[in-house]
């Protein structure tokens, strides 16, 4: 048992490290039979194709996002380009990518399944937005080489 004057008594038994704790994590989620070759609807953002061939992206609909991975074997499979703003059906399993202890979906097939919800909701402001003139060239102000000010706007509890 581990003990000094500011902490209390557990056995050593009891304690876990971090990577411990993760590989635990890991092999529970990877290892559960309904986690496995599971179908999630969803849009996609922050997409990147990796100059490795792989897809790198978040899947998300109006409450919850996950990160996803396709690897290249998997995504040179693929018979339409992913973008920001699709809305796709995945064939994918869990997984804990372990640097971070973030779980994530490794995804095997992707489906396009028309276009997302929430990219059409920013499309139909953006439309709005440009109707009014918000995007002329009136309201492009070019900025100084040397501004006098600079403004910061955050919120209270921002983590800026």
């Amino acid at each position: 048992m581990k003990t000094d004057q500011n902490t209390i008594k557990i056995p050593e038994s009891n304690i876990l490290t971090v990577d411990k704790l993760t590989n635990y994590i890991k092999q529970s989620l990877e290892s559960n039979s309904r986690l496995i070759n599971i179908w999630v609807k969803g849009e996609i953002s922050n997409f990147t194709h990796h100059n490795s061939g792989h897809l790198y992206f978040t899947l998300k609909d109006e409450s919850s996002q996950i990160k996803c991975i396709m690897f290249n074997r998997s995504a040179s499979s693929l018979k339409f380009e992913p973008e920001h703003g699709c809305k796709v059906l995945v064939l994918s399993s869990i997984s804990i990518y372990k640097p971070y202890g973030n779980y994530q979906l490794i995804v095997s097939e992707m489906h396009p399944d028309g276009l997302g919800i929430l990219h059409q909701k920013f499309l139909k402001l953006k439309e709005r937005l440009e109707k009014e003139g918000l995007f002329s060239e009136e309201y492009k102000k070019s900025i100084p080489k040397f501004p006098k000010t600079i403004g910061i706007i955050t919120s209270l509890t921002g983590a800026v």
